[in-house]
């Protein structure tokens, strides 16, 4: 019989050399040889989270606009292409991150257009506008117009009442983006696009102190800003079972329960993490190999963590089999996370999913893009040493722990059903 053993801890190291220029800006730099290539990422603290309740979507509209161009690059794409590189960018409910990959002898190329757009960005209406209906398209394509899209719409405001995860990362509703104008995009601008609420992080065949350099020329004109201070109200525990059924034109019903959990940096995030694996993460776990396969429920079976900054949601997701009643299937599910929270997982499975993830791990930080954003990812959580760090927390996860998080998180007041079911004929 093989047996799996982890890696030394030490072949997972990723170092790395930091520092702060005088307008605030973070700048971290890991010098990789093991590539020609260089990739720049530049976080801002700034997501769905940072919004007004009556204005959301601006984070992601933002994420839009800062490719709209500025007067010194009306195209932001151009330059980076004529360098060799290729760029791109995501939203969430915490962050907005862009990022440049590029040969390392043009990285002074990709600082001077992170730094142009930092505060040289065009927010002219007719700019405003196009970023603006190609939103509203996605929005209309992605949440309104597709087979179970408006889920996650329908999901946040049932599982938070109070806190700003209650929408998501593209909006609560389309028409905050449609009547979004220069003035009210400037302002958003002026408060997160600023040094001080930015991480710089730096990955790839490069000298440090020569990042460094570069990173001062660049950016240490900009004046620092304000660093979001954000004081958000906290979600209240919610100690009772909540449940919408809708009905919608698709083709199978599918199931969704949610439970709330503790912040990203808690250590319930970890245990949950290697937890949800052991029901999901592979064929042979726990929901394939019972929900879809011996019972017959589902066609597809999912369990993972939202993954927010302040405390977040594990969700479960799944698409029925014709004839199941929802009832039964949800009735089967819980069954399942009450073994949990009854009975030790076993020493195979928990000793599967800590390799899983060491694997998993060592093959993302074969990419220099990979090690650049969770530099900066583990900064803005708290410290970027939490890049080296973070393997403790999975490895020392005990069979003992999952049961006593089974038995927190997965309680029926806890849990935010959706019961999402085809039209009525």
């Amino acid at each position: 019989m093989l047996t799996l053993v982890s890696l030394p801890y030490f072949v997972f190291m990723i170092k790395f050399e930091r520092h702060t220029l005088t307008n605030g800006l973070r700048v971290i730099v890991h010098h990789d040889e093991s590539t020609p290539m260089v990739t720049t990422n530049i976080l801002y603290d700034a997501g769905s989270r940072d919004e007004d309740p009556r204005a959301t979507g601006f984070a992601h509209l933002f994420e839009h606009l800062m490719f709209g161009g500025t007067p010194s690059v009306p195209f932001f794409d151009v330059p980076v292409m004529m360098a060799g590189g290729e760029n791109n960018a995501f939203t969430n409910n915490d962050i907005t991150n862009y990022y440049i990959t590029l040969p390392s002898n043009n990285l002074e190329a990709a600082l001077w257009l992170e730094a142009d757009r930092m505060r040289g960005l065009d927010l002219r209406e007719e700019r405003l506008n196009n970023q603006k209906s190609v939103v509203t398209e996605e929005f209309r394509q992605r949440y309104l117009n597709q087979p179970y899209g408006d889920l996650q719409l329908l999901l946040r405001p049932l599982a938070y009442k109070v806190h700003p995860y209650r929408w998501p990362a593209i909006g609560m509703d389309i028409s905050h983006i449609e009547k979004a104008d220069s003035r009210s995009a400037k302002e958003f601008y002026d408060r997160f696009y600023n040094p001080s609420n930015c991480i710089l992080s730096v990955a790839g065949s490069v000298d440090p102190e020569v990042v460094f350099t570069l990173a001062e020329e660049r950016f240490g004109h900009i004046p620092s800003g304000e660093h979001n201070g954000r004081r958000l109200e906290q979600e209240p525990e919610q100690d009772e079972r909540r449940e919408l059924t809708v009905h919608r034109n698709v083709p199978a019903a599918h199931l969704i329960m949610a439970f709330h959990t503790g912040p990203r940096v808690s250590r319930d995030f970890y245990v949950l993490d290697l937890l949800t694996d052991i029901l999901a993460g592979y064929d042979s776990a726990r929901f394939p190999s019972i929900l879809i396969r011996k019972k017959e429920l589902f066609s597809d079976a999912d369990i993972y963590l939202s993954g927010e900054a302040d405390p977040g949601l594990v969700i479960f997701s799944g698409r029925i089999r014709e004839g199941i009643d929802i009832k039964d299937a949800e009735g089967a599910v819980t069954a399942e996370l009450n073994h949990l929270a009854e009975e030790y997982v076993t020493t195979a499975e928990l000793e599967k999913a800590r390799n899983r993830y060491e694997s998993n791990r060592l093959m993302s930080y074969m990419s220099a893009a990979n090690k650049a954003f969770n530099l900066a990812y583990q900064e803005v959580l708290g410290d970027a040493e939490g890049i080296n760090s973070e393997r403790e927390q999975y490895m020392s996860v005990t069979a003992e722990e999952i049961m006593v998080a089974s038995q927190c998180t997965f309680r029926p007041g806890n849990c935010s059903v959706i019961h999402y079911l085809p039209a009525k004929r």
